[in-house]
Parts: structure tokens; sequence; C-alpha cells
């Protein structure tokens, strides 16, 4: 049965191998080759459907692939083209757009938002389902203190989403700037005061500034019906299948739906300032806050720790992306999360060196550890504090 799975994985897998040797982040190296069996190990061991990776060297992409099926009853192979759903990956690329508008003197990092809107951000009628209904915040004056600044770096204040609250009412839990908490909210606050001053959707805005510059020609923020021809769906742990999600509103934390090819595009873009300068690549991954929680998600996120399980990466959050340590210099990440699709990706700038993993399987995040290990040498990424339990490890 292995066998079958490795043969059918290997036959399904599209494939653009640059290189027959990748360089890892220590300068070992490992080849092409033995990276695809070891992929193929690790996704029959721990049952991920389908996998897709990206490995950067030199700013550049040297190893490509797509592995097993876009959805497991048809064994339909994915591809590097395939549709597939972003999750919050979307937080990296709206990072890069608006730092793109700061640089472009649209946009103050540091100025609160509210400022630049002629009405309070609550007396505005709502234009979506939900995302844009902010009456909850007419008795609440913290949020007028929320800077971009704070929306990228996770100290808005807000919660990841309204509806985590105990009454799903949006407020600001904490005085803005402070502390760190994980927040969808509040980048879809950033992105509806950049709509508003604009006057220019989210998917215009990328579409102007990320997608046709780099030539993402597959990714939207929203579903489009070109998607239908080729697209990845979710797998549960058990192999069953995800119903496709293809009704969101556009949301700049959450919703791109992309491929591997236009990510890496994007990645590479980010390793050779292609979009934003060095400058604004620099403090993009300079450490804005500290990180000290137990857990990233979950009930320990709430709650700092005197545990010192991190000091040796000093895990940090920058904008938009994660920031860790290593003797190899400073490791971006970000990583995205939703039902049936689970992905990672890590840039080490200094050593021009990085991966991009995208998976359709809530198994997925269960081999991210021995993959990282084996493609780049990255054993650093704070793999107990994102809860990526490995396969073997879990019960």
């Amino acid at each position: 049965m292995r066998f079958a799975f490795l043969l059918l994985s290997f036959f399904a897998c599209s494939i653009t191998a640059f290189s027959q040797q990748i360089k890892k982040i220590d300068n070992s190296t490992i080849s092409a080759a033995a990276l695809t069996q070891k992929i193929q190990y690790l996704m029959d061991t721990a049952h991920v459907q389908g996998l897709e990776i990206s490995v950067f060297n030199s700013n550049k992409v040297v190893y490509k692939r797509a592995f097993g099926y876009k959805r497991i009853d048809t064994k339909a192979p994915l591809t590097t083209h395939s549709n597939i759903y972003g999750a919050s990956l979307s937080k990296a690329v709206f990072t890069v757009l608006v730092l793109k508008l700061v640089e472009e003197g649209i946009l103050n990092l540091d100025k609160p938002l509210q400022d630049y809107l002629p009405q309070p951000i609550y007396a505005y009628a709502p234009k979506t389902k939900w995302h844009d209904h902010y009456a909850d915040l007419r008795s609440d004056s913290l949020y007028r203190k929320i800077t971009a600044r704070m929306c990228l770096d996770h100290t808005s204040g807000f919660p990841n989403w309204r509806w985590d609250m105990p009454d799903q009412k949006l407020r600001v839990m904490f005085e803005p700037g402070t502390h760190y908490s994980y927040s969808g909210e509040g980048m879809v606050y950033l992105q509806v005061v950049l709509e508003k001053m604009l006057g220019k959707p989210l998917q215009t805005l990328a579409a102007e500034k990320i997608f046709t510059p780099l030539g993402m020609q597959h990714s939207a923020y929203q579903w489009l019906p070109a998607y239908e021809a080729d697209y990845a769906v979710g797998h549960k742990s058990n192999g069953e299948l995800y119903e496709k999600d293809k009704d969101n509103e556009p949301r700049s934390p959450s919703t791109l739906e992309t491929t591997l090819d236009d990510l890496t595009l994007f990645i590479t873009a980010v390793l050779q300032h292609k979009l934003i300068s060095a400058a604004s690549t620099k403090q993009m991954f300079t450490p804005q806050i500290r990180l000290r929680s137990a857990h990233q998600f979950g009930p320990k996120a709430w709650q700092d720790t005197t545990s010192t399980a991190n000091d040796n990466i000093s895990l940090s959050y920058g904008l938009g992306w994660g920031l860790l340590k290593s003797p190899y210099g400073w490791g971006a990440f970000k990583e995205g999360h939703g039902d049936g699709f689970q992905h990672y990706c890590i840039i080490f700038p200094e050593k021009q060196a990085g991966i991009l993993i995208m998976t359709n399987s809530d198994n997925g995040e269960s081999i991210f550890k021995e993959l990282l290990a084996t493609a780049i040498g990255d054993t650093f990424t704070p793999w107990e504090w994102q809860y990526y339990i490995p396969y073997n490890l879990k019960k």
C-alpha cells in the first residue's frame, strides 16, 4: 500500500527542480532527489494527501514541486498551478501592500487610523456581511489609539475574531501597543480604513500593488469562477473531504486564493526587494515586540509565561511576520491554518534562503518539524509554540 502511494505521488507531482543540490542555512547540502524521497516518505507516513513546496537559495527558487492529490476521492493530482486556499499567508501579502502604501506616502504606520477618516468608524454604514460592522466600538475609546503598526504586529488589542468573545461583540481588550495578541480583526480594521481612505476595495489594491506587477495571475482575495477548473480541496485528519468555502468576502488576513507558482513569485519578490525597498523589508523583519506566551493560539496564548523556552531564539513579532533569531541571522516566518489547509513559510534574509510549504491536509503540520530540518536545516522554528506536534509524537 505504501509503495503504491509513493508511486502515485511520484507520477502525480508536478516538478520544477532547478538544482541538483540544495544548500541549507548551515551550508550543508541535500540533493533534490533525496528531498523528494523524504517528502514522499513523510506524506505517506503522516497521511498527508497533498503538499507543495518551494525552496529558495541565493534569493531565487531552486526546487519547486507538488505531490499527491488535490482531492483524494478522485486521485486528481495536485499541481503547482492548482488553486489552493492561502489562509493566513494572506497576512504576509497584505503587509507588503501596506508597506508599499507607506513608501508612497499614503499611510503613516504610527498615525492613529481613525484620524484618517472624516467620521468615526462606527458611523459608516456596513457594506459586508459582518467584517466592517463597527457599531460595537461606539462606546470604546481605546480603538482610537490603534495604528497601522499595531495592526501589523498584532498589538491592536482586538481579539483574533469577534466571535471568539463570549458575547461575539468586538472590543479592544487592552491598551493598544502594549501586548501581543494575534488578531485577524486588527488587519481587517486596517483594511477597512484603507478602503475608505482610498475609495478602492482590497482586491483592487492588491491587484494594483502586488498581483499585477508580479504576474500573479491566479491570485485574489476572493473566489473566482476561473478557479473551478483546478482547485485543491481540504482533507480532514481521517482523509474525509471538507466542503470548499467559495463565498468569502475579501478580507486581508484570511481569504487569499492562490497557487504555489504565484506565492513563489511573491516570496522571491520579498527576498529580492522587487515590491518594497530593502529599508522597508528590514523594517518588516525588525522585532516590534518580544513574544512570551506559551503557545501562539489556544487558552495559553493569552498567558505570558516565565518559561525560557523561546529565549534562545528571541521569539518576536515584526510587521506581519513572526521572527526568530538563529546563528544564521533572523528568520521571518508566517503560517497559514484553516480547515484542511496547513501552510508554513520561513525565510532567512542574511542567508538568502527560505522555504514555502503548502498542504491540503489537517495532518500537514505534523511533518513540518522534520521537513524544515531536512530541506533547509531549520531546527529553530518553535514547533511547540506553534503546536506543530510531529506525527510520531501524537497520541
